[in-house]
C-alpha cells in the first residue's frame, strides 16, 4: 500500500470548507433534516446542529492522512447530529469519511468496514420493523444503508480497481524488464554461438597455414616449400569457403529466417573428409564410428568437438597416432579423441585455449558432459620420438571425452 501523505491534501481541505459552508447555508435558511417535534431530536435549538457540523468538517482534512481517526470522530459527530434537528451537510460529509476510510485505510480496515456497515444496515432494517410492526421502519434501514453501507461498498470497489491497476502496472514493468533481460541474454548467447562457430571453422585451417608457412620459412628445401604452399593454398580455400558459409547464414538470418543453417551445417558424414584433411596436414589419424541417426544439434556439436580436437592435436601434440572414436550407447553419443601428450618438436601454431572452452560449452548446451586432460597411455610405445630430441611424455596421452545425450535435456 502506498505511504499516506504527512499533511492534509488540499482537495480534502476544499471538501471540508465546502461542507462547512454548505451546512452554514442550510442553517441560515432554516433547512434541517428533522422537524422540532421529531422524537429523535432532543435539542430543538437551531444552533445545536453547528457543533456536529463543525466537528465533521474538521475530520474531512484527515480523510487521507488519518482515515480511521477521522471515521471514529465523525461517527461520534453523526450520533450527536441525531440528537439535534440534523444537517444534511453533516450526513453527506460522514458518507465521504466512510468512503475514504475504506479507500485510504489499511487493508484490514478496508475489509472490516463494509461488513460492519452491512451488519448495522441489517439491524437498522429489522429492529424498527420488529419493534414498531410498521412497514415505515424499512425506511430507517434504507437510510442507514445509504449513509453507511453504500459509501463503504463504493470505496471497496474503487480500492479493488486501484489495486488491480497498480498490480497490472507492476506486472507490465516486470514483463518489460524480463523481456529486456531475455533480449540481452539472447544477444550474448548468439554472440557466443557465433564466436564458437567462427573459431571452430577457421582455427583448423589457420593453424595448418601457420604451421606449414613456418616450416617453409625454416627449411631451405624447394620440395618442402612447394608441399607447404600446396597445403597452405588448400587450407586457405577451405577456410574462405567456411567463412562464406557463415556469412551466408548471418545474412539469411537477418530477415528472421534461419532456413539455410540446418542444410549448411556439417554432419557426422563429413568426419571422413575432416580426417582426410587432417592427414593432409600431417596428422596420423584413425577414425572409428559406430552410431545411428542422431539429432542435428548433436551432429553439429560432435563434428565441432572432433574438429577442434584435431586442431589442438595439430597445434600442440608431438608426432604420433591420433584416434577418433564415436560410439552410440544408452541414448547418448560418446566421443573420444586421443593424441600424444608432450611438447612439439617441430613448428606449431600458438593456441589461446578458447577451443577447450568452446567444446565444453557445446556439451553443456546439450546437457552432456565434457572432460579433457592427460591420461596414462595403455601402450607406452604409442608415443613416437623424432630425431634430435624427445617429443612426448612417456606413458601419457592427451584425451578428449564428451558425452552428448540424443534426447536434449536441461543443461547440466
Amino acid at each position: 500500500m502506498a505511504r499516506r501523505p504527512a499533511r492534509p491534501h488540499r482537495d480534502d481541505v476544499g471538501i471540508a470548507a465546502g461542507g462547512l459552508l454548505g451546512g452554514l447555508f442550510l442553517w441560515s435558511v432554516g433547512l434541517y433534516s428533522r422537524t422540532p417535534d421529531d422524537p429523535m431530536s432532543r435539542a430543538d435549538q437551531g444552533w445545536a446542529v453547528l457543533v456536529p457540523l463543525a466537528v465533521m468538517a474538521c475530520c474531512e482534512p484527515l480523510r487521507r492522512t488519518r482515515p480511521r481517526t477521522a471515521l471514529l470522530v465523525g461517527t461520534l459527530a453523526l450520533v450527536a447530529d441525531l440528537l439535534t434537528r440534523g444537517s444534511l451537510a453533516t450526513v453527506v460529509m460522514f458518507t465521504d469519511l466512510v468512503y475514504a476510510a475504506v479507500l485510504y485505510g489499511s487493508p484490514g480496515a478496508a475489509r472490516r468496514i463494509p461488513w460492519i456497515t452491512g451488519l448495522i444496515t441489517v439491524i437498522a432494517t429489522v429492529w424498527p420493523v420488529a419493534a414498531w410492526h410498521k412497514p415505515e421502519g424499512l425506511l430507517i434501514g434504507a437510510f442507514t444503508g445509504l449513509v453507511t453501507f453504500t459509501p463503504a461498498a463504493t470505496g471497496w470497489i474503487v480500492r479493488n480497481h486501484r489495486d488491480t491497476a497498480v498490480a497490472e502496472r507492476l506486472r507490465a514493468e516486470q514483463t518489460t524488464l524480463l523481456a529486456e533481460m531475455d533480449r540481452a541474454h539472447a544477444v550474448t548467447a548468439e554472440r557466443a554461438r557465433m564466436a564458437r562457430e567462427l573459431h571452430d571453422m577457421v582455427a583448423n585451417h589457420l593453424s595448418a597455414i601457420a604451421i606449414h608457412s613456418t616450416a617453409a620459412l625454416s627449411i631451405d628445401d624447394p620440395n618442402t616449400s612447394r608441399d607447404a604452399l600446396t597445403v597452405i593454398r588448400e587450407n586457405s580455400v577451405e577456410g574462405l569457403a567456411e567463412m562464406r558459409r557463415l556469412i551466408g547464414i548471418l545474412r539469411d538470418g537477418s530477415d528472421g529466417s534461419d532456413d539455410r543453417e540446418p542444410s549448411a551445417a556439417p554432419t557426422l558424414d563429413g568426419l571422413g573428409a575432416l580426417v582426410a584433411g587432417a592427414r593432409t596436414n600431417g596428422l596420423d589419424v584413425t577414425l572409428t564410428t559406430a552410431h545411428g541417426k542422431v539429432p542435428a544439434p548433436v551432429e553439429l556439436a560432435a563434428y565441432r568437438i572432433v574438429q577442434e580436437s584435431l586442431t589442438n592435436a595439430l597445434k600442440h601434440a608431438p608426432e604420433g597416432r591420433v584416434t577418433v572414436t564415436l560410439t552410440q550407447r544408452d541414448g547418448s553419443l560418446a566421443i573420444a579423441v586421443t593424441s600424444p601428450y608432450g611438447g612439439p618438436s617441430g613448428p606449431r601454431a600458438p593456441g589461446s585455449g578458447a577451443g577447450l572452452v568452446g567444446m565444453r560449452e557445446r556439451a553443456d548446451l546439450l546437457g552432456g558432459s565434457f572432460e579433457a586432460g592427460p591420461e596414462p597411455s595403455p601402450d607406452s610405445g604409442h608415443v613416437k620420438h623424432r630425431k634430435g630430441g624427445k617429443d612426448g611424455k612417456d606413458g601419457a596421452i592427451w584425451t578428449v571425452r564428451a558425452t552428448l545425450p540424443l534426447v536434449q535435456g536441461e543443461p547440466g
